[in-house]
């Protein structure tokens, strides 16, 4: 939950970056036909918010054309704006509400141990995350086809990013990687990367007046802890409700998201390789 000091283990792309978290090239990754993620198209990571000048020469030798900034007004306000990359097009595409956000972090970050308790204890903050996933497969249809459409015609290579770069934007790579047809378990396995410590969303508090706890004691910590880490029941929940509502991957691309076949097949020809 805390910032942590980078180990050995930090894939190198990653160590030269300071200020943005959880950055990766999904290149490589199994996809349709014997084929894989072209390397160098297809970005993630967490808020550009905090980049360093250094990360900002790194970031711009990617030569990317979009950035998809996930945040909604209340991210924004509290982490501030994306840092200028050159020649990028720079697309804010909410999916989650401002007020919702608004309240999460107040919750987060001032949020006392009773109230704390009453509302993420007993698996309830796993029960908000499971509904978080499944809300956004079902209620931002319009914001994931953009996303592919824009994919198929010239929006690569391309970031995706939310706050911490795991749910918001963790969905949206996930959808992106379904219409490539990568398999499930690569991109859970992906997806999963997201909980390690070095990428984690470095997070604080503040003390609530007059509640006399530590905001950062290890009870809280646990207690946001399911708030801020990356579960397979997360992902799961997100695919099943694809499953339930549409019956298939097909369906939801074609019909909830209105990818039309040239459409895919344009997708796959930008992004894959081999």
């Amino acid at each position: 939950m805390t910032q942590q000091s980078q180990s050995p283990q930090v894939p190198q792309t990653e160590s030269r970056l300071v200020g943005v978290r959880n950055f990766r090239d999904l290149g490589g990754l199994p996809a349709a036909d014997g084929r894989r993620v072209r390397p160098g198209v297809l970005f993630r990571s967490g808020h550009l918010a905090h980049a360093t000048e250094a990360d900002t020469v790194y970031l711009d030798s990617l030569g990317l054309h979009t950035v998809f900034d996930f945040r909604n007004a209340a991210d924004i306000k509290l982490e501030g704006p994306d840092v200028t990359l050159r020649g990028v097009r720079n697309v804010n595409l909410p999916l989650s509400d401002p007020a919702d956000g608004a309240g999460f972090w107040t919750m987060v970050r001032e949020g006392d141990l009773k109230t704390l308790r009453e509302l993420l204890s007993e698996g309830r903050a796993e029960k908000r995350m499971i509904g978080s996933y499944r809300s956004i497969v079902t209620n931002r249809l319009v914001e994931h086809g953009r996303i592919l459409r824009d994919l198929a015609e010239d929006s690569s290579p391309v970031l995706m990013h939310c706050s911490a770069g795991k749910d918001r934007a963790g969905l949206s790579i996930a959808v992106t990687l379904l219409a490539l047809g990568v398999t499930q378990e690569a991109i859970e396995a992906d997806y999963l990367e997201s909980a390690a410590a070095h990428r984690r969303y470095k997070i604080w508090r503040k003390g609530a007046p007059g509640d006399g706890s530590d905001p950062m004691s290890p009870e809280i910590m646990a207690l946001l802890l399911p708030l801020f880490d990356a579960r397979a029941e997360y992902l799961a929940a997100a695919i099943t409700t694809i499953e339930e509502t549409w019956g298939g991957t097909e369906r939801y691309l074609a019909e909830g998201l209105g990818l039309a076949p040239e459409q895919r097949d344009r997708l796959r020809e930008r992004l894959l390789t081999g």
